[in-house]
């Protein structure tokens, strides 16, 4: 088990974004007959769908949600030291998404600014990221930015992938607090890279750059397998966590989960004895976003969030990598949540 604490940063605020064009599953789908579609969605849980267009990107979705975050609670553009862009659809290869992102936004040339290359785990490893940075005391402002276009990656033809994802971009803006009984945060990061292969898109990298089979180019994915590894992994994942700090479930207000498939999470819920009321579940309009599902289900997730005190969360996301992560944070009453639509 590892687990790594932290102390002292705070959510100010959290802003997701998705294309605007949303996409009905049951009534739009033209390439699998429609008992086919019923039965995926009956499983998975994905009615609807946000879809980017050829010409939007993760940078875009997370510029947009980014720009609301520093309006919303008036931050100086200079007063933003770290820039952390954690995305697999980057726009380029080269120069990182992080540099695009911050050329848009107009910030300042102090500021670190750098991509991370996790999908689905990914938001609980840039929470780690972003506290450690404000911990060493050398930052007080770190914007982290989520955001994957997993639809733009995906077969159309490809049953076990084609109804499953959406597009989504997140902006979450963290900064060091003084006060000395700040609450402590909680991390566990995992990685098992002997499972690389059961979600992969083998063309296009260095390995594989002009693929003769142009399905290369799209994911594919051993459901068998990553739902063996979801359910091995991640009911000790959050005990471990748990354990760590001292806490049970009745300590945490929400377990947000990664909108992975609406049947592997009530099974997880229920392997954990989670009560109902606590994991919201945001899959069956946005579909799987990848690993901004989670800050996603945060904003939409329709929580209850008390004026007198901040909210007790676990995140728990897993998936490509083959890798697993979880988070204990809190979210202050004052936190901003919002959620936009992109207009192209």
């Amino acid at each position: 088990m590892a687990i790594t604490t932290t102390r002292g940063a705070t959510i100010s605020a959290i802003c997701t974004c998705v294309p605007n064009r949303k996409f009905d599953n049951l009534t739009e789908t033209t390439e699998f007959e429609p008992e086919e579609v019923q039965k995926v969605v009956r499983m998975a849980g994905v009615r609807s769908r946000y879809m980017a267009s050829e010409s939007v990107c993760s940078s875009d979705l997370c510029t947009a949600a980014a720009k609301n975050v520093i309006v919303a609670i008036g931050w100086e553009k200079d007063s933003i030291d770290g820039l952390i862009m954690v995305t697999q659809t980057p726009d380029y290869f080269l120069p990182s998404t992080a540099c695009v992102v911050h050329k848009r936004l107009g910030l300042k040339e102090s500021c670190a600014a750098f991509d991370v290359g996790l999908g689905c785990s990914g938001y609980p490893y840039g929470l780690w990221m972003a506290a450690m940075m404000l911990q060493s005391r050398g930052f007080k402002r770190v914007l982290l930015l989520h955001g994957e276009t997993p639809t733009r990656f995906s077969n159309r033809t490809d049953r076990s992938v084609a109804l499953l994802f959406g597009d989504a971009g997140s902006a979450t803006a963290l900064e060091m607090t003084e006060s000395l009984g700040s609450p402590k945060w909680y991390f566990s990061l995992h990685t098992d890279g002997s499972g690389l292969d059961d979600l992969i898109i083998e063309g296009g990298g260095f390995r594989d750059r002009f693929p003769e089979d142009p399905r290369k180019l799209f994911v594919r994915m051993n459901g068998s397998n990553i739902f063996n590894f979801t359910i091995k992994r991640v009911p000790t994942l959050i005990q471990d966590t748990l354990s760590a700090a001292g806490e049970t479930m009745d300590d945490v207000d929400y377990l947000i989960f990664h909108q992975s498939n609406r049947f592997i999470m009530q099974h997880l819920a229920k392997k954990v004895a989670i009560p109902k009321q606590k994991v919201p579940f945001t899959i069956e309009e946005f579909g799987s976003a990848g690993g901004p599902s989670v800050p996603l289900t945060i904003t939409r997730g329709l929580l209850k969030r008390p004026a007198d005190h901040a909210l007790r969360l676990l995140l728990i996301s897993y998936g490509v990598g083959l890798s697993w992560a979880s988070a204990l944070i809190d979210l202050a009453p004052a936190a901003i949540l919002d959620h936009i639509q992109l207009t192209e």
